[in-house]
């Protein structure tokens, strides 16, 4: 796909995934639609640093859980761009076990409900309503973005970082991939893109990283086969690639990891053998 005028509604922005996605594609020459909600700090440094760059780019406050707000950014975005090109689905919000503890504690009475509404709801309502618009531009692709909590739940050196509903949620994107590459097929093209662990969404930079002890640390390190957390820039080449180059992939997904599924089972030495 061209990029340049091209159109994208970028959840997110204001954080640091979603940041450097818009980012990439503002120095495409794309348009940008970035909804906003909380983080009134970052969405400030958003505006700014957009605005110096230059980029064409609209914020409209959504609360993206509510059926009758992605209605009212829809209708906005109708007005003044007439389609939608891209649709980056990056809109979650789960609580890490080591920051937030057990869904028991009274102050998670709302985490389960919070956790399946951003993660899961969310990305469904924007894909449904963002549809007739992408469709009437007659090409358009969907990135969803997911997590590898999808397949390793709260189990092994991750677990303080993914709690279960969050977990569930993300194994759910994928059947909305699959489901969603048929229903928008042959003009829109639909992936994901499952994320391990990455700096200030589940690595360095956040509150449930600096809760870690050295060993816990060490652990994840040995776990993951290139030893590292991903970077936010990392994610935004790879879903750039997704959105201009990948002409001929829809349905798929593709998990950018670190290896840190396949764990830190090592391949051995080839046996001799017995026979002579």
């Amino acid at each position: 796909m061209k990029l340049s005028g091209k159109t994208a509604l970028v959840p997110g922005a204001s954080r640091p995934i979603g940041r450097a996605i818009a980012r990439r594609l503002g120095e495409e020459g794309v348009q940008l639609i970035l909804p906003t909600f909380d983080w009134p700090e970052s969405i400030a440094n958003m505006e700014n640093e957009f605005k110096e760059s230059g980029f064409s780019h609209m914020s409209i406050p959504t609360d993206l859980r509510s059926e009758n707000e992605i209605k009212k950014l829809m209708q906005n975005v109708s007005s003044r761009f007439g389609r939608i090109h891209i649709l980056v689905n990056n809109i979650e919000r789960g609580g890490m076990p080591i920051v937030h503890g057990s869904y028991d504690l009274p102050h998670n009475a709302e985490q389960w409900d919070l956790e399946i509404a951003s993660t899961l709801k969310s990305k469904w309502l924007l894909f449904h309503h963002s549809l007739p618009l992408m469709q009437s531009a007659k090409e358009g692709v969907v990135v969803n973005i997911s997590s590898v909590s999808a397949t390793l739940g709260r189990s092994g050196a991750t677990a303080p970082f993914f709690n279960d509903a969050y977990s569930a949620a993300n194994r759910a994107i994928s059947s909305f991939t699959e489901t969603w590459a048929r229903e928008a097929a042959p003009t829109i093209r639909v992936n994901e893109l499952m994320l391990g662990l990455i700096r200030n969404r589940h690595g360095e930079g956040t509150r449930g990283w600096e809760e870690l002890n050295d060993q816990e640390k060490g652990n994840i390190s040995s776990q993951c086969l290139l030893e590292r957390t991903g970077t936010p820039e990392e994610v935004a080449k790879t879903t750039l690639f997704l959105i201009r180059d990948a002409d001929y992939m829809t349905g798929s997904v593709v998990k950018m990891d670190g290896g840190i599924t396949l764990g830190s089972q090592k391949v051995p030495p080839m046996p001799n053998g017995i026979l002579k």
